[in-house]
């Protein structure tokens, strides 16, 4: 993007906004700068925040992030809690009604996207329920709304992802010998088909997780929460790119550290990868 964040305030004298580009160094060439940003983020410092003059990008993390750490994971077991039973319920009504009727409703979930239903859970939900609020963050019934709607998405992939994975491990060789044997459909389900079939689904939430918290700033935005998004979405619009690239790092680590506590769930779960692990 052309200019720099001080070029866009036209009522600032040109020797102010000199003086703010010599202080913070952009008037240095784009290599040099990346190289002193490394230098700062190799001694454990994101550089400042061009947009939010008093402030560093490590401090809008530290009082931002925890908020965006709680939409996450109230949105996190909101999609598991509800789309596991779902794929199981499914999975052991295959074919009927109810499996129609849900994965229609998880089809529907996964291709309606989340800024769709923002505003029509707002209209709709909010408008309608008294303690409801259509933004804000001041007290856990806020929390609702921004929750299921970014768990709708969730649920309609684990759905359908554990319906395939039940009903896969349902008509596997060992299932059929301990219906042979007399074991209950509760025994069978709980003892022999649950974990084998929640693998597929481990394995896609430690993403999932993830998404969810780097893929929250726009619903942040819509129900004005007060985390990492309204910052991800400011400093690209005050081209506040020392904000930008710290919020960027610190996702792309968010990421990295869910997709390996996936995978080590994944070899705790299974017997075969722990062997091969030792």
């Amino acid at each position: 993007m052309p200019g720099d964040p001080f070029a866009s305030d036209k009522a600032m004298p040109e020797h102010i906004e000199k003086q703010l580009n010599e202080n913070y160094g952009l008037d240095k060439p784009q290599f040099f700068q990346y190289l002193d940003y490394w230098k700062q983020v190799l001694k454990g410092d994101l550089g400042p925040s061009y947009s939010l003059q008093n402030y560093s990008v490590s401090e809008i993390i530290k009082t931002s992030f925890p908020i965006s750490l709680t939409l996450g994971i109230s949105a996190f077991i909101f999609g598991v809690a509800l789309g596991i039973p779902i794929g199981f319920i499914s999975a052991l009504n295959k074919h009927n009604w109810i499996d129609h009727v849900s994965m229609l409703l998880a089809v529907i979930g996964i291709c309606v996207p989340s800024f769709v239903l923002a505003p029509l859970f707002q209209v709709f939900l909010a408008k309608n329920v008294s303690w409801m609020s259509v933004a804000g963050w001041s007290n856990p019934a806020d929390w609702i709304l921004p929750t299921i709607t970014l768990g709708v998405g969730l649920a309609a992939y684990v759905s359908r992802l554990t319906r395939s994975s039940v009903i896969e491990v349902l008509a596997q060789d060992y299932i059929r010998t301990a219906r042979a044997k007399g074991a209950s459909t509760m025994s069978i389900l709980f003892k022999h088909a649950l974990r084998p079939s929640l693998r597929p689904t481990i394995t896609y939430l430690g993403p999932a997780f993830a998404s969810i918290i780097t893929g929250s700033f726009v619903i942040e935005n819509i129900f004005q929460v007060p985390g990492m998004g309204q910052h991800f979405v400011n400093s690209v619009t005050s081209q506040d790119y020392m904000l930008l690239q710290g919020l960027v790092m610190f996702y792309g680590i968010i990421i990295a550290g869910s997709n390996l506590i996936s995978d080590l769930l994944i070899i705790a779960m299974n017997p075969q990868l722990r062997k091969g692990a030792l």
